[in-house]
């Protein structure tokens, strides 16, 4: 699982699944551009502690090489300057880019639509799936520049989705997961594959923070969410996102929906613990029957 001498952007590196896929492309050998609106000296809008500094650190340490960007991905000309590093540092050349950008945290509000502030929803789009657009406009130019890139639009759920009670986060998910499936008509021609992936029920640091848990306790959720015993590190997402740059047939999978369970399935790579975590079998035989989960043996779906 060999990326050495690859070159990486990841959109969205400051926390959660963006961090972790820049982390375990790291792991790889790759050079990672990570980017992010949070910086030692500038946090984002939402006010969270983690920085881009932090992700290009955990890329060093790994085995690659990290190289923090400030960008803004909703503005073209904070865009224009990230690809202006890959230019200047790497010649230009880029070998994956993982679309991750979400920054929609603040404007989540699981209630009818009509019901919540029509601005906030707004922005959601705005930071997503504007931002996707912008990453995607700018940053394609490079992958397509030799054959055997990889495109990745990180979205939430498979093409088997079902509706996640809330009409702007669920349309930004399915529009991302839309862009990483039809683009692979367009970059096809250019040797480029292109899919969508999504991680299944993630201990990203926000979720444990709403459980009120931490890595090392994070079982203790399962109290609140039976159905917490099946989530999955962010790390687990991005050893799939490793796998599939590593890996010289890739090609069979472009224009897909895919997941980190399905993904497991194909190359056989555990969690940080060792596990397996399938969210989608877990979805499939107990979260659709309506089965009681506390009832249900865990060990067979990790």
């Amino acid at each position: 699982m060999s990326l050495r001498g690859k070159v990486a952007a990841v959109t969205g590196a400051t926390r959660g699944a963006g961090r972790a896929i820049a982390v375990e492309l790291g792991a790889a050998g790759a050079t990672v551009f990570v980017g992010g609106r949070s910086t030692r000296e500038r946090k984002s809008p939402i006010g969270r502690d983690e920085t881009i500094e932090e992700t290009a650190e955990l890329v060093t340490a790994a085995g690659g090489r990290g190289v923090p960007v400030r960008c803004d991905f909703t503005v073209p000309s904070d865009v224009d300057a990230f690809r202006d590093r890959i230019e200047s540092e790497a010649g230009g050349r880029l070998d994956v880019l993982v679309d991750d950008v979400w920054g929609g945290e603040a404007d989540a509000d699981f209630k009818p639509f009509w019901e919540q502030d029509l601005e906030r929803q707004l922005a959601m789009w705005r930071n997503s799936v504007q931002a996707h657009l912008v990453a995607l406009h700018r940053l394609i130019p490079l992958l397509t520049r030799r054959p055997g890139g990889l495109l990745v639009e990180v979205t939430d759920g498979d093409d088997e989705a079902p509706y996640s009670g809330m009409l702007a986060y669920d349309s930004v998910k399915v529009a991302i997961r839309r862009f990483g499936v039809v683009l692979a008509q367009d970059l096809g021609k250019f040797g480029t594959t292109s899919v969508a992936v999504t991680p299944g029920f993630l201990r990203s640091e926000q979720m444990l923070e709403h459980f009120g848990v931490t890595e090392e306790n994070w079982r203790d959720a399962i109290a609140k969410e039976p159905h917490y015993a099946m989530s999955e590190t962010p790390r687990y997402v991005g050893r799939a996102v490793a796998a599939l740059a590593a890996d010289p047939e890739r090609e069979r999978f472009t224009g897909r929906a895919l997941a980190s369970w399905t993904l497991m399935r194909e190359y056989g790579f555990t969690d940080v613990d060792g596990s397996r975590p399938d969210w989608g079998r877990w979805y499939e035989e107990v979260v659709k029957p309506g089965l009681d989960p506390t009832a249900v043996d865990v060990s067979r779906y990790r």
